[in-house]
């Protein structure tokens, strides 16, 4: 009994003590006394490490939001205009780069009137537009920039938005099209805030083609793998967003592009619309707590202008993805380090393809002359198949088994001619990505103007030939090719390979000069060289 009184006392004791010692210390001011009951409410969301570590920050210089207005920043390789009322782009004009082939065309503008309304580059806080809710003062680079070759300089504005104070530096290169950023968020309120910023890119469509071979469309890079979507009824209605390790996004056509690219990429959202014909991509970062007077530093790239892929990797390997080789993206390189290779010297692209295509030939002409051989062989046994497909015509099995008899007697192997052709494909395929996705072909010239006339022909490699010259080449060298080898056992096939030709000159009249003319001069090559292993085969037999 001794021992629970004693439990008690000491418990009431120690009750008295605790309470009693913070009203003491309260009274006698070595403690302050605790704060309202919202603030208390608002701190308890609060980390408590948070709030126990938040370093006292210095006293924020006063703020003098001023009118917006176009700052230039004028460099070599571009003209843009930056809206001093939150940073966002007013217009973008590639001097390098023109929109027709005319000589007074005027230059690419990746940000036009309609695409400035959406106000790219600008940062959108907390699910607000920087660039209309906000207030913004410009701190240097109000009289713009003019940048010479190898110069850098730099864009410093203010802010307030959403009772945050943002800061914005903006670095432009006079030898890149890489825009750098560093933002700086300052919690100016006396509770704890949560912060999100995203980052904007637009496009207008107009700066595609709108054809199957130059679509506008929101593309993004999610760990590594280039993601697109380009259906415009998708991207006006639903759009479409993704979470992830996103490296960068933006939207683009074949040629150009304007990208976003984070500089934390973990855990990052992207947000792709279509507004008006603008394509639009927001990219989000993680949230972010800031306590009173806490500040946080986030850092954030722009790529505006072509996709040039060694510039795009000298920016980021990632960006260069953006310039999509398909599967056989290997051989896709190297073909094109090789075209560049050629024109380095004979400076005319068209001429360049046809040294490529003239390359290939040679390095799979042992390949091709196994198939002409087996091809020969099988033009030698069309009699004998002939006789069996009669003799067998009611006996489709029986006559399957005479005819691998006879390929066996002769030692004829019917897929030799085809095994060539198939090793030869990955290359085609990589060569056809190279070609349809380089912009050194776009307004590239082979003959600009039809011999002895002063009309256009192939002025641009990059569009189809306007007089459908080249095409239809193209068809008659394949009937050419097609009356040389020998024909198929299968009546119907007979028929089927008879409309080849004529299949394929239909679908090469809207494809790009540039592709035709490879498929042209390759087929030109293999029917001389197939004229010269007839030749060959024949002098042969009469050896004998």
């Amino acid at each position: 009994m001794q021992d629970s009184k004693n439990l008690i006392i000491a418990i009431v004791l120690c009750l008295i003590v605790i309470v009693g010692w913070g009203y003491l210390a309260e009274h006698m001011g070595w403690t302050s006394k605790p704060a309202p009951v919202a603030q208390q409410q608002q701190s308890e969301q609060v980390p408590q490490q948070l709030a126990q570590t938040a370093p006292v920050q210095p006293e924020l210089p006063a703020f003098a939001p001023s009118a917006g207005r176009d700052i230039t920043v004028d460099t070599p390789l571009y003209e843009a205009i930056v809206y001093s009322g939150g940073g966002s782009l007013r217009s973008f004009k590639l001097k390098k780069f023109q929109v027709g082939l005319a000589a007074d065309s005027p230059l690419v503008n990746l940000v036009d009137a309609k695409t400035a309304q959406v106000a790219p580059m600008g940062l959108v806080i907390n699910s607000q537009p920087s660039w209309s809710t906000g207030q913004w003062s410009m701190d240097s680079g109000e009289n713009g920039l003019t940048l010479g070759e190898s110069q850098q300089g730099s864009l410093r504005l203010t802010g307030e938005v959403d009772s945050l104070r943002v800061v914005r530096e903006l670095t432009f290169n006079a030898s890149t099209y890489l825009i750098k950023e560093k933002v700086r968020v300052t919690n100016l309120s006396e509770q704890a805030r949560s912060v999100r910023v995203s980052y904007t890119a637009a496009a207008d469509a107009s700066n595609a083609a709108g054809d199957r071979y130059d679509a506008m469309r929101v593309a993004w890079d999610n760990d590594g793998s280039l993601k697109e979507e380009s259906s415009a009824s998708t991207l006006e209605t639903t759009g479409v967003q993704a979470v992830g390790k996103i490296y960068w996004a933006g939207a683009m056509s074949t040629y150009f592009l304007t990208a976003v690219m984070p500089g934390e990429v973990n855990n990052v959202t992207v947000k792709g619309v279509m507004q008006q014909n603008v394509y639009r991509a927001a990219v989000e970062e993680q949230e972010t707590l800031l306590g009173p007077g806490q500040e946080k530093e986030l850092s954030v790239s722009y790529w505006v202008g072509p996709k040039v892929r060694s510039e795009l990797q000298a920016a980021s390997p990632q960006l260069a993805k953006s310039v999509d080789l398909g599967f056989f993206h290997i051989i896709a390189k190297g073909l094109l380090w090789l075209l560049e290779f050629f024109q380095k010297y004979v400076h005319n692209w068209g001429i360049s393809i046809i040294l490529l295509t003239v390359l290939i030939k040679a390095v799979f002409w042992p390949l091709t002359a196994k198939s002409y051989a087996s091809m020969e062989k099988m033009k030698k046994l069309q009699p004998h198949m002939t006789e069996l497909r009669e003799k067998y015509k009611d006996n489709k099995e029986q006559m399957n088994k005479e005819v691998m008899a006879l390929y066996k007697t002769y030692g004829v192997n019917p897929a030799s001619g085809c095994v060539p052709i198939l090793i030869q494909l990955p290359v085609f395929f990589g060569l056809y990505q190279a070609l349809l996705t380089s912009i050194e072909l776009r307004h590239a010239p082979f003959i600009k103007y039809l011999p002895g006339t002063d009309m256009l022909w192939l002025a641009d490699l990059s569009t189809k030939d306007p007089l459908y010259i080249t095409p239809i080449i193209m068809g008659v060298t394949m009937f050419l090719q097609q009356r040389m080898n020998p024909p198929a056992a299968d009546p119907t096939q007979q028929k089927i390979m008879m409309f080849l030709p004529l299949i394929f000159t239909v679908l090469f009249l809207n494809f790009p000069a540039g592709l035709v003319l490879y498929w042209l001069v390759n087929n030109v090559l293999s029917i001389a060289q197939q004229q010269m292993m007839i030749r060959k085969l024949k002098g042969h037999a009469a050896a004998k």
